[in-house]
């Protein structure tokens, strides 16, 4: 694996320096389009709809279009917009690990500590594993800036991108509210069948038969020689660190600075809207 990411986890006074890894891959088995003629790969080419000619991907712009006007935004438009360029996980606020819904999850990605004394990485791990707890955080990714979550994975810890909340569809099926009478009878016999198929998840259990049966067909056209020379038929086909954060100095003071600089300010809020009610009282 090669890190996609530097930085450091942020809370409070405390550092955490970590690389960022992609946690799964694709299993697929990648195809081409070919011409079934002759087998030479089929080439796509990014043609304008007006002029006709093809173009250069440099000299390709993005558009928004709402059915009556097409907006260009160049990349210097792009550019312009204030993109948090930050190295920093910015941890936000711990939340109770049920109240994260799975839909809401996307990409998952690996925390490497790269401190020499990964202690800091170590304490935060154990923290979240006792007190039951995610981390909400803000992580810049490829200029975008994205709300995620911090979790404990067995040893490591994981980060997994979030769907902002406008992104999930809003659903009222008329099926689901629906008042069928459920019998007693149907809910003991549902509940048995659930038992009857209740056992632990194991994922290395389960394989996509589909892609099995794919490369199984592969290998066999293979051993028949259904192949071409892909040098002789297709010459020169070819595709396209780090350093490490520093350690945190003195973990227990930074702690502590960070838990008083925390109340501080809970008591501050606290006296405001105190002072704030005492006003419209009066």
């Amino acid at each position: 694996m090669r890190a996609i990411w530097t930085g450091s986890i942020a809370f409070g006074l405390v550092n955490v320096p970590v690389k960022l890894y992609s946690a799964t891959e694709d299993h697929d088995v990648d195809m081409h389009q070919v011409h079934e003629k002759d087998g030479g790969r089929i080439r796509y080419q990014r043609r304008c709809e007006e002029c006709g000619k093809i173009v250069e991907y440099d000299d390709i712009v993005k558009a928004y279009d709402d059915g009556d006007h097409r907006v260009i935004i160049t990349k210097d438009d792009l550019e312009a917009l204030p993109a948090d360029k930050s190295d920093d996980i910015d941890v936000l606020q711990f939340v109770p690990n049920d109240q994260i819904d799975p839909i809401m999850l996307e990409k998952s990605y690996f925390l490497e500590p790269t401190s020499k004394t990964p202690k800091a990485y170590l304490l935060l791990r154990q923290t979240l594993e006792d007190t039951e707890r995610t981390a909400i955080v803000k992580i810049t990714l490829r200029t975008r800036t994205r709300l995620a979550i911090l979790r404990v994975c067995g040893k490591v810890l994981m980060i997994q991108t979030l769907r902002w909340a406008d992104e999930i569809r809003d659903v009222d099926f008329k099926g689901v509210n629906s008042r069928a009478k459920i019998s007693d009878k149907e809910l003991k016999m549902s509940a048995k069948l659930v038992e009857s198929y209740s056992e632990d998840f194991t994922p290395e259990e389960f394989t996509d038969d589909y892609q099995v049966e794919l490369r199984k067909l592969i290998d066999a056209k293979i051993e028949k020689g259904e192949t071409l020379d892909l040098e002789e038929t297709f010459p020169d086909e070819s595709e396209e660190d780090e350093d490490s954060g520093g350690d945190v100095v003195d973990l227990m003071e930074a702690l502590r600075k960070s838990v008083e600089r925390t109340r501080s300010e809970k008591k501050g809020r606290s006296d405001g809207k105190k002072e704030s009610t005492a006003k419209r009282t009066g």
